[in-house]
């Protein structure tokens, strides 16, 4: 009978030490959480480069390197007592929605990224966010605009999803108030891309602010050619502008096809328009007094020292004027940057956490406070084109 109870006392503490042990080891699971660094910290690149969207993704791509060179060049980012440098894993999305959520998967999973960079778009963005989530790794896109990408359908923030730009509402909304204040429109014309929320979001923004008339609203799809029929109707009715928000690629046919058709009226649009390949489309004589609401002006050099500096480099490493989406995203790199310091972790669920508290973070693109729906607070800055180059910006709290 000794015998016997001493052998259940033995098998009852065995079973007590592993309910203990296997209480630590739940413990652990719960405190490492996501994904962790190793010799590197690993950054995942999930980006439109291929694609209808190539064209920005490249310009990312571009942004993202040359902040990485630059980090690693300086011995890397600070984690605690030691420093680590950033190993990139970049993929390609194709500019696929299915694609963007695979590579999200890819990179979280198998690569063991603790952050990414990306994606460009809001759809593809939004498609990736599930298994960004469900691995606890957070994401920057440097220009997802849609107002709701960072928001769950119950309104409740997603904890792991952050941008650089600012959104469509703002956007659209500081158009009105200029339009409305500084070129003294009363009577405007609305030309929207409706093919994707991009254009159709800062058309509603803009209509909810804007205090004038609205004499003709029309819309367009992507891929569009000819516009002259939507342009010569325009032309018998009184405007004092047109709000054309949307891509290069259509906005350059508009403004040309606008010019030639005799409309001298201001175009105003929106970040889409920001790159140089706007007035290669348009003609340059024909881009001017044309405007567009962006995050980052190329005139920022002479004020910000940290622009000043990226512009400087990335017209050593390309040979070209740094344009607003590798600015955009060059900001982003440094953002996770900032969230590592800050939470002295390269764990991935603290780089969102660090995110979520960034205050007053010196960018390229100006001082950026991250808010409660993980947008940034900053200046728009509004660009005005004359003969196709920008002759002067007006900077909008």
């Amino acid at each position: 009978m000794k015998k016997w109870e001493k052998q259940t006392m033995k098998i009852a503490a065995l079973g007590a030490m592993a309910l203990t042990l296997a209480g630590c080891a739940t413990a652990k699971s719960s405190s490492s959480q996501g994904n962790n660094p190793g010799k590197t910290i690993k950054i995942g690149v999930n980006m439109e480069l291929s694609g209808s969207a190539a064209g920005y993704g490249e310009q990312q791509k571009q942004g993202i390197q040359l902040a990485v060179k630059k980090i690693n060049k300086s011995g890397g980012i600070k984690v605690g007592g030691t420093k680590k440098k950033i190993q990139l894993v970049i993929r390609d999305n194709k500019t696929s929605n299915t694609t963007a959520a695979s590579m999200a998967a890819q990179l979280v999973n198998n690569d063991k990224v603790v952050a990414v960079v990306g994606p460009a778009t809001t759809s593809a963005g939004t498609a990736a966010i599930p298994n960004m989530t469900k691995a606890a790794v957070p994401s920057v896109s440097p220009s997802a605009t849609d107002p709701d990408y960072t928001l769950q359908k119950s309104g409740k923030v997603q904890k792991y999803i952050f941008r650089a730009c600012y959104q469509n509402n703002f956007q659209g909304a500081t158009a009105a108030t200029f339009v409305t204040k500084n070129l003294k429109a009363k009577r405007v014309a609305i030309l929207t891309d409706n093919s994707s929320d991009y254009g159709t979001g800062l058309t509603k923004a803009f209509k909810k602010q804007y205090r004038g008339t609205v004499v003709s609203s029309q819309t367009f799809q992507e891929g569009d050619k000819d516009f002259n029929a939507i342009l010569t109707a325009l032309k018998h009715k009184k405007i004092d502008a047109i709000y054309a928000p949307g891509y290069y690629s259509e906005i350059g046919l508009i403004v040309k096809q606008a010019r030639q058709a005799g409309i001298k009226a201001p175009i105003v649009g929106s970040d889409g328009m920001a790159d140089a390949k706007l007035a290669q489309i348009a003609g340059k004589s024909n881009a001017t007094n044309v405007y567009y609401t962006t995050p980052f002006s190329t005139k920022a050099s002479a004020t910000n020292k940290v622009a000043s500096k990226f512009m400087s480099a990335y017209k050593a490493k390309y040979g070209s004027t740094a344009p607003t989406f590798s600015a955009l995203a060059y900001d982003s790199v440094y953002m996770i940057k900032a969230a590592i310091e800050k939470e002295g972790s390269a764990n991935s669920v603290k780089i969102a956490d660090g995110l979520a508290k960034l205050k007053n973070f010196k960018g390229v693109t100006g001082t950026t406070t991250i808010d409660k729906q993980h947008n940034p607070e900053k200046t728009i800055s509004i660009e005005q084109l004359t003969n196709g180059v920008v002759s002067k910006v007006y900077n909008v709290k």
